[in-house]
């Protein structure tokens, strides 16, 4: 079984979980290409970026995802993944600002195509005439994502084929998420 990682916006005790901006770089500026987190791929390491809490502040939770669609997580997450040995991961040291913990950006390395087109509640594909020539072919929407598991073969964390949007995760990561309380993520059966 597999399942979306996705974002909870509500802090366990059913306050509003916080709420990230960024990234900026060190000078304060926003980073040219945010998007680079998100197509899974290795990255070289960078000097670290910083992302702020958007006010007012919420609660903090360990499972953030920009709105770029950047996933943040503490040392805690990184350590539980180095426990279980997930592969197709890369922890880049990243800051929140006034929160003086180590955080990390989830760089998803893996890209896996197997979205099951005729098993999602709808899907529309970038066209042509979209004016987005680099995006022709991959999703422009997916609504209801569901995937073919057999194309998974055997990955435990991916992004999906022209809808990097979305990390998918293996049964066996939900589960130890939950088993350690992981504040802030959902899980979306796909």
């Amino acid at each position: 079984m597999y399942f979306e990682l996705a974002e909870n916006l509500y802090a366990p005790d059913g306050s509003d979980g916080w709420v990230l901006q960024g990234p900026f770089d060190e000078h304060g500026s926003r980073i040219a290409d945010p998007g680079q987190y998100c197509r899974g791929q290795y990255l070289e390491a960078a000097e670290p970026l910083t992302f702020r809490i958007a006010q007012p502040a919420g609660t903090p939770v360990e499972f953030n995802i920009s709105p770029v669609g950047i996933p943040i997580v503490p040392t805690r997450v990184v350590r539980l993944f180095e426990r279980m040995g997930i592969q197709d991961v890369q922890f880049l040291p990243t800051k929140i600002a006034s929160h003086p913990d180590p955080w990390f950006i989830l760089n998803v390395t893996r890209v896996v195509r197997c979205i099951d087109d005729a098993r999602c509640r709808a899907v529309m594909y970038w066209q042509p005439e979209d004016g987005e020539p680099k995006k022709v072919g991959t999703y422009r929407a997916v609504h209801g994502m569901r995937i073919d598991p057999a194309k998974a073969e055997g990955a435990r964390i991916f992004r999906t084929w022209g809808w990097r949007v979305a990390i998918v995760i293996s049964q066996d990561i939900k589960e130890a998420l939950e088993q350690q309380q992981i504040s802030g993520a959902k899980f979306i059966e796909v």
